[in-house]
């Protein structure tokens, strides 16, 4: 893992925090949005594989810019490596993969996340149409035994993301273990949420503020990075 320190860029911050949750040995997905930049943050020999729904396993993160090559990149279109041992693959066969128990985690973005461990992150009604459309999520959060979202606290109008119960179409229904935000990291449990980090120079106060569904508490506040 790399040295830890602290990213003041919000996404980075956020997709740094996710690459601290996965294990050697782990086969990982990475949706698109902040969960692609987690490769970015993984030591190449820390033993994890990732997955990329667009046909890819064992791929790495980002190259340098002389070493781009525009046939290799992740699904959301942003360059990769491709280190020893990775294989690349039609996309039904990579979806297969994801239907069929093969991918141990995958981390993905979302509009919105609950109390119940829902997720949605396909559709928000944009001028009386449902927008943008579902991709492989659904497939991911019923095939994946543990799902990670990824998201930003609140949305642009300050308003929480993470709420008792989501608003929106659900991609899947409780299927997420663990929630990161640029402030946050919450585990989702039978009882409801638990707040285990704080990440930012936000208080224990100021989650509480940004958080519009209840959380038990398993730090201390001063805890924060």
């Amino acid at each position: 893992m790399f040295a830890p320190t602290y990213l003041e860029n919000p996404k980075q911050r956020i997709a740094a925090r996710c690459a601290k949750e996965l294990k050697a040995g782990e086969v990982v997905n990475l949706g698109l949005g902040i969960p692609t930049l987690t490769s970015n943050y993984l030591d190449p020999d820390a033993g994890v594989i990732f997955h990329t729904e667009n046909g890819a396993f064992g791929f790495g993160g980002r190259p340098k810019a002389k070493e781009l090559d525009s046939d290799l990149t992740n699904a959301g279109t942003e360059p990769i490596t491709l280190p020893p041992g990775a294989a690349l693959m039609d996309l039904a066969t990579s979806l297969g993969a994801m239907r069929n128990g093969y991918i141990d985690v995958t981390i993905l973005g979302a509009l919105q996340v609950d109390a119940l461990g829902n997720l949605a992150n396909w559709a928000c009604d944009r001028d009386g149409k449902w927008w943008p459309g579902i991709g492989g999520a659904m497939d991911l959060c019923y095939g994946t035994p543990k799902v990670i979202a990824a998201l930003a606290h609140t949305d642009k109008h300050g308003r929480s993301k993470i709420l008792p119960h989501c608003t929106l179409p659900l991609t899947g229904r409780g299927c997420v273990k663990v929630i990161v935000t640029e402030h946050a990291v919450f585990d989702v449990t039978d009882e409801g949420l638990v707040l285990r980090e704080i990440i930012s120079r936000a208080t224990l106060d100021d989650v509480r503020a940004m958080t519009a569904a209840p959380f038990a508490v398993s730090i201390r506040e001063g805890n924060s990075q």
